[in-house]
């Protein structure tokens, strides 16, 4: 049975969430409050909102889940030269929270294969627009001769950051836009990107899956660490296409 959440009621124990025989694996509660508050109570507990226009807010705490460790980032040999054209043309830049919101909304109106409509509908928007206000949700955005062609954005509590959605406009923008987080996680103590379901992309980048049990173990030491001043441009990548951060992170816990 899934918990339905008045306003003021706190999440259930993850551990409620179906099981994977169930038709929702993962899914765990539902109701209508997208608060900033409900959002920021939600990534702190490895809950993420999930739904689609008409239907309540529906809550998620998948088992396995899936993150990108940034120790773990493939770079392929075709990426590896793109991502120095990147560096070395004044074409290319790499802008940190420009416009958060016409991120969103360009993650909204990317075609997805299988899929119908969005999940980022305008409540998600303004919800995660209050953690951008907050300095709690952050977009990367890859832009080319003066036009934003890919980015992503996610939410930034701590030392730990959750993925929420990207777009390109561009082939691989939005792989660039990942590249420089993954380049801005490894050299400020950020060890896990959290990705939340598993894809063959993800998988391909260098995602896995793992326990809740360990997402969830790693969230709680990562949220209570002192959160990283957000400042990045292109040049970010140098440092990882050198090699020269990786050990300072640790691998994702197994």
């Amino acid at each position: 049975m899934v918990a339905w959440l008045e306003a003021n009621d706190p999440f259930p124990p993850v551990e409620a969430a179906l099981g994977a025989r169930s038709d929702a694996p993962g899914l765990l509660a539902a109701g209508v409050d997208l608060s900033s508050r409900r959002l920021r109570d939600a990534y702190e507990h490895g809950i993420f909102p999930w739904y689609s226009e008409g239907q309540p807010v529906l809550w998620w705490s998948p088992d396995p889940r899936m993150v990108l460790g940034p120790a773990d980032f493939k770079i392929s040999q075709n990426f590896r030269k793109l991502l120095r054209r990147v560096v070395r043309e004044p074409e290319w830049e790499i802008r940190l929270d420009d416009n958060f919101a016409a991120v969103m909304h360009a993650c909204a109106s990317a075609p997805r294969p299988g899929q119908q409509g969005t999940w980022i509908t305008p409540a998600i928007v303004e919800a995660y627009s209050g953690l951008h206000r907050a300095g709690l949700a952050h977009s990367i955005e890859t832009w080319y001769d003066g036009v934003r062609v890919g980015g992503l954005y996610g939410v930034s509590l701590g030392r730990m950051f959750y993925g929420e959605s990207m777009f390109a406009h561009r082939t691989d923008a939005s792989k660039i836009a990942l590249a420089a987080l993954v380049a801005f996680a490894r050299t400020h103590g950020i060890e896990m990107i959290d990705c939340q379901q598993s894809t063959a992309h993800l998988a391909s980048l260098g995602g896995r899956e793992i326990s809740r049990r360990a997402f969830l173990a790693h969230v709680r030491q990562a949220v209570d660490a002192a959160p990283p001043v957000w400042r990045l441009d292109k040049g970010i990548l140098t440092a990882l296409l050198q090699g020269n951060a990786a050990d300072k992170v640790q691998k994702v816990p197994q």
